[in-house]
């Protein structure tokens, strides 16, 4: 919180109102503010049912704020499935419909819990495109909820609407309510499971199930949280695809989204053994092994102690040596020792100018949603000394003596162009490994975006190795 009192996030806003508001309270205004007080019942309950929370209900009006563009939709959805049955039993000039729209963006928020900024504007404009009775969403929404709400969303196109200096491109989303029927509507969600564990040393280890199909176990990274994942536009489109044709186990590992923080060792080792200890505690005997950049040495090593339990591994954007074991230049020690002190000032700050920076190495293909998230991602992962602790340990790895002792077969995948992990360590590892096969990727960015080509070559090289 600044001294100021305000505070810059992303959210998403959900904004309503009345068709008709002054129509109906001039043809009678009692049974319109008895209809209105019923449905703000409905908005009340539904919105914090979805894990969001009302700002203000003046007038004819709703405001409400929630975490993820998901639970603002499913909340949009449950009012209008809910009012929409309701006002048929009154003649049609009586009828009380709202419009709504929701949009994901940048709000500014008071230490009152007051919200201002673009972000509430844009979905107030949203709800005057919307049809009585509907809703309308920005593009950022439609992104952030796809596959996860079933629903049809009819581009608008590009409009121009009052005060807001671009043109916002609108979809009107259309369900089963918007016929007429009486059901609720569908709303697709990923089944996840979140469990805990104890590692050796006591640490709780929060790890999920998704999907269903042979077990695919993706190893710990940091920057991670198993609910924020499957929201963000950075990793959802992988572990969806993903537990289509598997049952997937991620963990976050220690320091890092809802396992514990606060942890006296945070070192190579113990990330090893947090893997050991999630496997047995998700009663997995035999499964395929998922390295993601740092993750991949953890999953090298325990592929190692634990051949008889991996059937496959599969390792993307990794190494096998930290920083710290690569030969560097002097100028390259000097800008990971300032990289560390930035982290230690500047990742905690409600300011994303230095976590920008720093997603601009991971994504630097992003859009400016995917761009947000990242930077959200970031502060709800892990804290400052946490990040700067994590980032000491993995300089440190070296499992270049254990690439000749791979037995399980393996696949290596790297983007060419990788702004974080350069493609030639990628090429080494997979050159350590007897019988590796090495796939590169055509992209910039360390994480891959679901719109680009690499992310299609990625899913197709992992379909068919494990199959």
């Amino acid at each position: 919180m600044s001294d100021s009192g305000l505070r810059q996030r992303l959210a998403a806003i959900l904004a309503a109102d009345v068709a008709g508001y002054s129509r109906l309270m001039a043809a009678d205004e009692h049974a319109t503010v008895a209809a209105l007080d019923a449905a703000r019942g409905i908005f009340r309950l539904q919105v914090e049912s979805n894990q969001g929370r009302v700002i203000d209900m003046a007038g004819d009006s709703v405001l409400a704020v929630f975490e993820t563009a998901t639970g603002a939709v499913n909340a949009a959805l449950a009012v209008q499935a809910e009012l929409g049955p309701r006002s048929t039993v009154v003649p049609e000039d009586r009828r009380m419909r709202f419009r709504i729209g929701v949009h994901l963006g940048d709000v500014i928020e008071k230490g009152d819990g007051t919200i201002y900024g673009d972000g509430v504007n844009i979905a107030a404009r949203l709800e005057g495109l919307a049809e009585p009775g509907g809703i309308t969403v920005s593009e950022s929404v439609r992104t952030a909820v796809r596959g996860k709400v079933t629903a049809e969303f009819n581009d608008q196109g590009e409009q121009t609407v009052k005060n807001i200096a671009h043109a916002v491109r609108a979809f009107r989303v259309t369900t089963e309510m918007s016929t007429n029927s009486k059901s609720s509507p569908r709303v697709e969600k990923i089944d996840q499971e979140i469990r805990f564990c104890s590692g050796a040393d006591g640490v709780q280890l929060a790890y999920s199930s998704i999907g269903s199909g042979p077990p695919l176990v993706k190893t710990g990274n940091w920057m991670t949280h198993l609910e924020y994942d499957l929201e963000s536009p950075i990793w959802r489109h992988l572990w969806t695809e993903l537990a289509r044709e598997h049952t997937l186990v991620r963990y976050d590992a220690r320091g890092n989204g809802l396992s514990d923080w606060d942890v006296d060792e945070l070192s190579f080792d113990t990330f090893v053994s947090d893997l050991e200890t999630v496997v047995d505690a998700a009663k997995i005997d035999r499964f395929a092994l998922l390295g993601i950049s740092q993750g991949c040495s953890v999953a090298i090593a325990y592929a190692v102690r634990h051949p008889q339990r991996v059937s496959h591994l599969v390792l993307y954007g990794g190494y096998a040596q930290g920083a710290e074991r690569r030969p560097q230049t002097e100028s390259q020690k000097e800008g990971a020792a300032a990289m560390l002190t930035l982290m230690r000032l500047g990742w905690g700050q409600d300011n994303p100018a230095f976590r920008q920076m720093f997603t601009s190495q991971f994504a630097p293909e992003a859009t400016k949603e995917q761009t947000d998230w990242f930077n959200e991602l970031q502060k709800k992962a892990t804290s400052p000394e946490n990040a700067v602790r994590y980032m000491n340990a993995v300089a440190k790895v070296d499992v270049s003596h254990l690439l000749p002792q791979v037995k399980t077969p393996t696949l290596v995948l790297h983007a060419r162009e990788d702004a974080r992990v350069s493609f030639d360590l990628g090429r080494r590892m997979a050159a350590g490994i007897p019988g590796a096969r090495l796939v590169p990727l055509q992209s910039k960015n360390h994480l891959f975006l679901e719109d680009e080509p690499a992310f299609k070559r990625f899913l197709e090289e992992v379909r068919l190795f494990l199959k």
